[in-house]
């Protein structure tokens, strides 16, 4: 496991890239292409949400889908970092809208109180600023020269926050170091939550070889570019946003693209209440991607679309399994259709999508020129399905830091595309119950946050299950929750 900081040297890293026994084949090939088998895979991984020390499990449940999948590349869906992480107490932000004092010690006030302040909501969810009453609540507001000193404090604060999350970062993308495979990120509604931003998280990532995610500084989203230190001399990649860009992927000899990656930044909250949507930029670029590429791509980001309710069917309450909806959708419980849905599909979880629909489904079908979407963010959800002729994915988590399935569930989302039918993928998930066996390290906490409700409508999910209150484990389950890890939420 890496623990170290990374070089800085973008040639020294990438050479590693260029051995001939690095697990991607494209690593050994200088790009994204295909196979003289004709195939080309890629592993989705999805929420590793995790603090400065990521758990061994997880680590193992990587490493093990790696081996197993000999992945050309990897792509992480979003949350990877736990921005709530106790860790990041002195810089956390609860929303990108709020005040930038969330978490910041400053006029003789607790971390506690900020931090406080800032989960618990005050004056409708916003932290109050300077020349009001203090956050806490106990006093008058700090002075000038108090809020000066927490300034600098600040810095240093963030700097610290800057050293965890890559120790973090090392840590999950150490399995892909030590095989050679190149990777691609975008980011969830936890990430930013620690205190950086996405462009400083994407600096971080490309201290690292094999990072694929381009500068996009003052970026030229119609203009293709190289990623310098990601060990693939000749990949192109078009840049929009940190965390939104896209990749082709060509055939046996470079010469035309066969399909592409759009990797997308969903965004993370929506000051009206629920989850956000892709930027207006984002959105646009979308539009572009296949006239770019000159082909069909699939898209990988965080959270799901509204059109991911189109695969459910609704029940009635007193279904076995029956799932309530998210805010939204609310009013109806929910199963899989198995009628658009694969076999081995299953729903554990509400579909934790934007309350309005931003019209990123209807670009990607009128463009034409996409084929797929995959998503993570909902921790017990790992489906497949099909609505308009888009397939539409679920991965569950892959982490062990968080709530999520049973420890043997939690899976990676391998897809394998075949050239003679690139734009219809295989897909399946690798599970840690047949790569890995049993969790080996905080057994019990595992297995508590595996049964936690995530949210009130999820309790009553749980209480739907035959024979769930046997014992009263769940009970058990759920209380063990809230005492150790009341903060790890989705």
């Amino acid at each position: 496991m890496i623990e170290a900081r990374p070089s800085r040297s973008a040639v020294g890293e990438s050479e590693q890239f260029s051995q001939r026994d690095a697990v991607s084949v494209s690593a050994r090939l200088g790009r994204l292409q295909f196979h003289h088998s004709g195939k080309f895979r890629v592993l989705q991984l999805s929420d590793v949400q995790d603090g400065p020390k990521v758990s061994a499990d997880t680590i193992s449940l990587i490493a093990a889908a790696c081996d197993a999948s000999r992945p050309d590349l990897v792509v992480f869906t979003g949350d990877q970092i736990a921005g709530y992480d106790a860790a990041y107490a002195k810089t956390f932000r609860k929303r990108r809208w709020s005040t930038g004092w969330d978490g910041v010690y400053a006029a003789g006030r607790s971390v506690s109180n900020w931090v406080g302040s800032a989960l618990q909501g005050i004056n409708g969810g916003q932290v109050q600023t300077a020349g009001t009453a203090d956050a806490s609540g106990d006093g008058p507001a700090p002075s000038l020269a108090e809020y000066e000193y927490a300034d600098e404090g600040r810095e240093k604060d963030l700097e610290l926050t800057k050293d965890m999350v890559r120790r973090s970062i090392a840590q999950f993308l150490s399995p892909l170091i030590e095989r050679g495979i190149p990777f691609a990120v975008t980011y969830g509604n936890h990430d930013f939550q620690c205190g950086l931003d996405t462009a400083q998280m994407d600096a971080i990532y490309r201290e690292f070889p094999g990072c694929l995610n381009p500068e996009a500084t003052a970026a030229r989203p119609t203009q293709p570019r190289k990623q310098p230190g990601s060990g693939l001399p000749n990949q192109t990649v078009y840049a929009c946003e940190p965390g939104t860009f896209a990749l082709p992927v060509s055939d046996l000899n470079g010469r035309r693209n066969v399909f592409g990656l759009a990797i997308v930044d969903s965004g993370d909250y929506a000051k009206t209440g629920g989850y956000g949507v892709p930027s207006r930029a984002a959105l646009t670029f979308l539009s572009q991607i296949p006239a770019l590429l000159r082909t069909k791509a699939m898209v990988f980001q965080h959270i799901p679309i509204p059109q991911f309710y189109e695969l459910l069917r609704p029940v009635p309450t007193t279904t076995p399994y029956a799932i309530q909806g998210y805010r939204a959708y609310d009013s109806q419980c929910f199963v899989l259709d198995e009628n658009k849905t694969l076999a081995g599909s299953y729903l554990g979880e509400g579909i934790s999508c934007p309350d309005a629909d931003c019209g990123e489904f209807e670009i990607m079908r009128r463009s034409e020129g996409y084929f797929g979407l995959f998503a993570g963010h909902d921790h017990r959800n790992g489906f497949v399905g099909n609505y308009e002729g888009m397939m539409l994915g679920a991965t569950p988590t892959c982490g062990f830091g968080s709530y999520g399935p049973v420890p043997r569930k939690r899976a990676a989302r391998l897809f394998e595309f075949d050239i003679r039918h690139p734009h219809n993928p295989r897909t399946q998930l690798l599970e840690f119950g047949d790569l890995v066996g049993k969790p080996q390290t905080h057994k019990a906490y595992t297995f508590a946050l595996s049964h936690m409700p995530s949210s009130t409508g999820d309790a009553v999910n749980l209480l739907r299950k035959p024979g769930v209150l046997a014992g009263g484990l769940a009970t058990l389950a759920a209380l063990f929750a809230s005492l150790r890890a009341s903060r790890r939420r989705r």
